[in-house]
């Protein structure tokens, strides 16, 4: 995301006639951050119900969940900056619209080609939304903006995640109610993005802006190269969560309930927004090495737990590899974006999203293939926690192994 194109205005300025004050701006877009990530945790709960309703195997559940992250990188990397050319609040509108239509297509959806779509509509959204609104956020107050930018999208996930759980258990049409709720709330949304005032003049280069950038400064390649592992490891586990979570929950729990099912994902996504907030004056380098160290802990806990089929530590592993995740993935943006120049800045983003969205949707897959065809849920869940750890133990050797870094000053 590159720089915004004009000064942040004064949040307390007079607003123009018939716009909403730059303060409530503010708020109503991380309303938008919350609910586009609670829209996307949403399914999560409901994929036992998929599955019994239309018999379809763990390997599609995966591949469901595959999809949207590819989709979210695809759109990352070609519309994430277009917002910097043609201004906020148009990005916004059509991203809102359809993520409103997407939630209408998941209600209507009768099989697994129709999730499919809904998925990679809602990704491509959500992935275009992205930047437009960090972007606007950080116009708006750079201070609160780099926050919520960092604790928005956790507290999302687990919003979704828990509130669709909710509504699924104890509430009729369990397959339709949570869209339609959420349907309603980008309705609202949208109509506040109509009325609030534009933060970023436009400016030449939109065509431009949706050319793939994949370019990283020497000075961050080894960097990267040393949070990779870290990375990798952190979405890996979140893309587990996301996808087979729900089963592995309710076979160590020995329950059924769908809130179960939600709560797991809950407690990974609030553990991991409650680590980057407490820990958001922390060096980068302490940030990514508590981090990984959460995450290598906290999931070698939850193994535990599956070999004693221990609700109650299952959940508290989670917590601790959740507050690793946090803290793991904002270490390693922070270890390495500032070293990157402004304007070089896009393509070292887009190389961390391609390692980041790759990392969570593809070993998803290969763990739903392997649950069919090498084993089972929990035989598979174990496999996997394995390999996160693994990843999570190269990515603290690098650390233990490379002396800190002096901050280089970065030319504007």
């Amino acid at each position: 995301m590159s720089s915004p194109s004009v000064s942040p205005p004064d949040l307390q300025a007079p607003p123009r006639a018939g716009r909403l004050p730059n303060t409530v701006g503010f708020y109503l877009l991380a309303s938008v951050v919350v609910a586009f990530l609670a829209g996307s945790s949403a399914p999560t709960p409901l994929y036992a119900i998929y599955q019994a309703e239309w018999g379809f195997s763990p390997i599609t559940v995966t591949l469901v969940f595959g999809v949207y992250a590819l989709a979210v990188l695809a759109a990352l990397l070609t519309v994430g900056s277009l917002s910097d050319h043609v201004g906020r609040r148009p990005v916004l509108i059509a991203a809102i619209a359809v993520q409103a239509a997407t939630m209408l297509a998941f209600a209507a959806a009768d099989g697994v080609p129709a999730l499919m779509a809904a998925r990679v509509l809602q990704g491509l959204s959500t992935g275009a939304a992205a930047g437009a609104i960090g972007a606007g956020m950080l116009d708006l107050n750079q201070t609160k903006g780099a926050i919520t930018n960092a604790v928005g999208p956790m507290l999302g996930t687990a919003t979704g995640a828990l509130g669709s759980g909710l509504l699924v258990q104890y509430l009729p049409a369990p397959a339709h109610l949570v869209y339609l709720v959420l349907f309603g709330i980008f309705v609202l949304q949208g109509v506040g993005v109509l009325l609030m005032s534009e933060s970023s003049s436009p400016r030449p280069g939109a065509l431009a802006s949706l050319r793939l950038q994949f370019a990283l400064p020497p000075v961050a390649r080894r960097p990267l190269l040393l949070a990779a592992p870290a990375l990798a490891a952190a979405w890996a586990l979140a893309g587990f969560y996301g996808s087979l979570g729900p089963a592995v929950v309710r076979l160590v729990a020995g329950s059924n309930s769908f809130v179960l099912g939600g709560l797991a994902l809950f407690t990974l996504a609030a553990s991991g927004g409650a680590m980057v907030l407490l820990l958001r004056a922390s060096a980068p380098r302490t940030l990514m090495f508590v981090g990984t160290a959460g995450l290598f802990v906290g999931v070698g806990v939850t193994l535990l737990a599956i070999a004693n089929s221990s609700e109650s530590l299952f959940f508290a592993g989670t917590v601790v590899a959740g507050a690793g995740f946090g803290g793991g993935f904002q270490g390693a943006i922070r270890t390495v974006v500032p070293l990157a120049r402004p304007h070089e800045r896009a393509g070292v983003l887009s190389v961390i999203y391609v390692v980041s969205y790759l990392a969570m949707g593809l070993p998803a897959v290969i763990a739903g293939f392997l649950v069919v065809h090498a084993g089972g849920v929990l035989t598979t869940a174990r496999e996997y926690g394995i390999a996160v750890m693994a990843l999570a133990a190269v990515a603290l050797l690098g650390l233990l192994l490379t002396r800190p870094a002096a901050n280089r000053p970065v030319p504007a």
